[in-house]
């Protein structure tokens, strides 16, 4: 049973962690997941649109972008949401889950809505940064929702698939570009501004869907709302099923309203030390690897294999395939097989095949169809180990700032490996040296491989394993 404290410091004991991990997959979980998880999708549709509409920017009337300003804009995006994830990170865990999580896709929809009103290279930068907060924000308050509303048995593998989804968002930002971008239909000027806006209308509806989601049990009893978490505990188990043959433990905390800065650098920097350098090696390794190749794709085919701009949607729909099919057929590997096997043979096979088919396109063997054909292969991989970079830095940090350890591995990864990558591909790719290109692409195959090796030697094996189990809550007591 579980009891109410009486006030902050009293002592809890409960068993609502377990009682959330002994859950069988329910309808509840699905809407988790689709009310959720869809941000990725969002993510994936403003990330491609940004990088399909590339030409279209270069060719706009008001704008006429150069390689150089189309670099800045994405890294601006990027500054955006590695800022956005440690304010709203921060916010996350003081004030809750669910109040963020409606908070940030109201600033993602009213930036991306703004993007479309751009005038020139400043307002297009400043209104990427902010929905490049949003997003930010989301990423923060989303992971650290589903990783405690998902049951330990199902959250390596529907982690990844929903952090997979982003694809299915870049898909569809890659067929509606194809007919958006074309200056016959739209006209020059008015086709990007379209595209934008489909994302700001997108926001809406999945604003009234996140009504159903109640705030995380597992939040709630660290800030005493005792009777809340069990209120939502009990209803999700009258809509699912419960698996009696697994154990049943109880926690023993001590209630909390927050952590300081100074603990939260005491447990990063000192007592989960070796957790926050895998971390951080993995994030900055994915984030450059994603951004510096995803954010200048259109350039690559409009630059060097002379693709039109308006049909780079068609050659960007079976590289956004194969990133949706890695994680989902991937998944459940990191389940069974584990965590540290599969996240270091991801990342060193991304690594492999990019510096392999990097080779191949400095010596001129590739067409523009061998190109994406490559490109799909290598990130049907890296697709599941970028996805295995935010599961890490999710479940292998204590309950009280898990928000917050989220938004700092994304922000510092993203900062160090991300924000910068676009705006040095950009400059690579304006030389019009394959050469130069070609030791990009080496570096990027460096930054995984290396991250790999690092994973398979220091990497937590969280499989299956309790959230509780996996990094102890800074608040708890003895277990019995």
């Amino acid at each position: 049973m579980t009891r109410q404290p009486a006030e902050i410091g009293a002592d809890i004991r409960t068993d609502i962690p377990c009682r959330l991990d002994r859950l069988r997959w329910s309808r509840f979980h699905s809407l988790v997941v689709v009310a959720l998880g869809i941000t990725w999708i969002l993510d994936g549709l403003e990330v491609t649109l940004a990088g399909a509409v590339a030409g279209a920017l270069k060719e706009s009337p008001s704008l006429q972008f150069s390689n150089l300003e189309i670099g800045l804009a994405s890294s601006a995006y990027l500054a955006g949401a590695v800022l956005g994830a440690l304010l709203f990170g921060w916010l996350t865990d003081r004030l809750g889950r669910r109040l963020l999580f409606f908070v940030t896709l109201a600033v993602y929809a009213l930036a991306t809505a703004g993007t479309a009103l751009s005038w020139d290279i400043w307002s297009f930068a400043v209104f990427r940064f902010l929905t490049g907060a949003g997003i930010g924000g989301e990423y923060t308050a989303i992971n650290s929702t589903i990783q405690e509303l998902i049951p330990a048995r199902y959250r390596g593998w529907s982690d990844l698939t929903i952090n997979g989804t982003f694809w299915v968002g870049a898909a569809m930002g890659a067929a509606g570009s194809i007919v958006l971008l074309d200056a016959a239909v739209f006209g020059a000027d008015w086709g990007w501004r379209i595209c934008f806006l489909i994302g700001a209308v997108l926001a809406l509806p999945i604003l009234l869907m996140r009504m159903w989601i109640p705030e995380s049990p597992r939040w709630l009893i660290t800030h005493g709302r005792i009777a809340e978490a069990e209120a939502v505990v009990r209803d999700i188990e009258r809509h699912g099923h419960v698996d009696t043959d697994a154990p049943r433990t109880t926690l023993h905390i001590r209630r909390r309203t927050h952590v300081n800065l100074r603990e939260v650098a005491h447990v990063l920097f000192r007592l989960h030390r070796q957790r926050a350098l895998v971390g951080l090696t993995l994030m900055a390794a994915q984030a450059f690897f994603y951004n510096a190749i995803f954010f200048t794709y259109a350039l690559v085919l409009t630059d060097f294999y002379t693709v039109p701009a308006a049909s780079v949607g068609w050659y960007i729909l079976p590289f956004a395939a194969g990133n949706v099919l890695g994680p989902l057929l991937l998944g459940r590997l990191f389940d069974t097989i584990g965590r540290r096997p599969m996240i270091a043979g991801t990342f060193i096979l991304s690594g492999v095949l990019l510096a392999i088919s990097g080779w191949l396109f400095r010596d001129g063997l590739l067409t523009s169809q061998t190109q994406t054909v490559a490109w799909t292969v290598i990130f049907f991989f890296a697709s599941a180990a970028a996805s295995s970079a935010y599961l890490t830095v999710s479940e292998t940090f204590p309950l009280e700032i898990r928000a917050l350890a989220i938004a700092a591995f994304y922000s510092i990864g993203t900062g160090i490996g991300g924000v910068a990558a676009p705006f040095i591909f950009g400059a690579l790719i304006e030389t019009g040296s394959r050469d130069s290109v070609f030791a990009g692409y080496l570096f990027g195959a460096a930054l995984m491989t290396f991250a790999g090796l690092v994973q398979a030697k220091w990497g937590v094996a969280a499989e299956r394993r309790p959230l509780e189990e996996v990094a102890r809550p800074l608040s708890a007591r003895e277990n019995s």
